[in-house]
């Protein structure tokens, strides 16, 4: 999950880089609606794949020291 502040929009957008589509799927006025409406919208998101059986996308994984 992506949390950013958009200047634009005055308020925090929701992101999944690893699933295709859009670049923002939620947001929230506050860090924290933000963070519950990304988990929100990834449970959706699993369910829609589970629903017409694709696998869910290969995690991004990042190395940092």
């Amino acid at each position: 999950m992506v949390i950013q502040w958009s200047e634009e929009d005055n308020c925090f957008l929701v992101g999944f880089p690893d699933f295709p589509g859009q670049r923002w799927r939620t947001h929230g006025n506050t860090y924290e609606t933000a963070v519950e409406n990304g988990i929100e919208a990834l449970e959706s998101l699993i369910i829609a794949y589970e629903a017409v059986g694709d696998p869910l996308p290969e995690p991004t994984v990042y190395n940092v020291a």
